[in-house]
């Protein structure tokens, strides 16, 4: 007689039961999901659904399992997700099929999620497309505040810049662009061209102020041609054409006089103007954030050393290196190691802090190890006559030895 199960065998039965009816459970909540994420046919899904009912007696485990596994590792693949590169990768499929709202929304995404210069300028190209120009100009600012070397946000900022009016910020990104790279053809032509329309403009706002001052002079002259309140008439006799004569050579001679007073008080206005632009930037100087922004603010103080060494004040000498970056050039250096000399007495210490965080910047060995002959004496004699002669203080001596062996290497 065949022995009747035990209690803890009926517990174990139970429990097992209990196992497979949750599972069952969860793979029809997934499979649930599943559809309404990707709806099927709905004769489909009655098949599947009659393939998990248990009228057969068996319940198909591992095939089943097999189908968890696979629909679970969908749920939680990283493929699924959205990252900045794919969302990158996208705005640069709609770029192509000339969906340009379509590509700034993935850029837009793929700033949010990763902020990059390429997805910056990217998205500015795009937005030149539309026209939307300043919003151009202010994303290829945020490109260069993350790569202030990325040649493709100066130029795509250059052509913005130019389109809103500002031919000669927009001279002035392109000419970067061209020294980063350049045999770039392609910005040349750019470079070219906003200088072209500049010089264009200047030449249109000279003319326009010229043909004012013809039309001026000859109100005068209409003026002069009354004496005494009466205006000169046609004659025949001798004396009365010398006497016209002496009137005509009279009036010239104070168009003359009114055309130099004129040109004189353009010239003295022009002058004024100039004086008060730079009395006003010399106000303004704010320090620059990337060697972009240092070179075009050093460029337009050009002249005014007190201006420049302002400027270089301005900024903290442990700030050079992130500054400068990769992006320092032979012209700037020199110049700034001759500011540098113009403060070396009285601020030494200061100068010396300024010098030896030039030697921090990067590529610095690699511009001294360039410098042309030339700009290597130029070098060596300001070394020799400021900052290594008898009036340096004895305390910064082993500093400026050391430091003058990087500046002033042997060849």
């Amino acid at each position: 007689m065949a022995r009747a199960p035990n209690k803890h065998g009926r517990d174990q039965a139970l429990d097992f039961q209990g196992f497979l009816s949750d599972l069952q459970d969860w793979e029809l909540s997934l499979k649930d999901k599943d559809k309404k994420m990707r709806p099927q046919d709905s004769h489909q899904e009655k098949l599947k659904t009659r393939d998990l009912g248990t009228s057969s007696g068996n319940y198909d485990y591992s095939r089943n399992l097999d189908s968890i596994n696979t629909m679970s590792s969908s749920f939680t693949s990283e493929d699924s997700l959205p990252d900045a590169a794919s969302e990158k990768e996208l705005g640069n499929e709609y770029f192509k099929q000339k969906k340009f709202k379509e590509a700034i929304d993935c850029y837009s995404r793929s700033i949010a999620l990763s902020p990059s210069a390429v997805a910056y300028a990217n998205r500015a190209m795009a937005y030149i497309k539309i026209k939307s120009f300043r919003e151009a100009e202010d994303d290829c600012t945020e490109a260069l505040n993350l790569d202030d070397r990325y040649i493709k946000a100066y130029s795509r900022r250059s052509m913005a810049r130019k389109e809103l009016g500002k031919l000669k910020e927009s001279i002035e990104d392109a000419e970067f662009a061209l020294r980063l790279e350049p045999q770039n053809q392609e910005i040349k032509k750019q470079y070219t061209e906003a200088k072209s329309l500049y010089e264009k403009t200047i030449l249109q706002k000279a003319s326009g102020a010229r043909k004012n001052s013809v039309q001026e002079m000859q109100k005068v002259g209409k003026l002069d041609t009354k004496v005494n309140g009466q205006s000169i008439q046609p004659v025949s006799s001798s004396a009365q054409i010398t006497e016209m004569t002496a009137v005509q050579d009279h009036t010239k001679r104070n168009n003359t006089t009114r055309k130099q007073e004129v040109k004189a008080s353009v010239q003295e206005l022009a002058s004024r103007a100039a004086s008060r632009v730079k009395a006003v930037a010399a106000e303004k100087i704010t320090p620059p954030n990337s060697a972009y922004q240092f070179e075009v603010s050093w460029r337009g103080l050009a002249g005014d050393n007190a201006r420049q060494t302002s400027l270089l004040k301005a900024i903290s000498p442990n700030a050079l290196p992130q500054i400068f970056k990769n992006a320092l050039t032979v012209p700037i250096l020199l110049d700034i190691i001759k500011c540098v000399a113009t403060f070396f007495i009285e601020e030494i210490d200061l100068a010396v802090n300024y010098l030896e965080n030039l030697t921090r910047v990067p590529r610095f060995d690699t511009l001294i190890m360039f410098l042309s002959s030339s700009d290597n004496a130029d070098l060596v004699k300001i070394w020799y006559e400021v900052f290594d002669n008898e009036a340096t203080p004895i305390e910064y001596a082993e500093k400026l030895d050391n430091l003058h062996t990087k500046y002033c290497p042997k060849r």
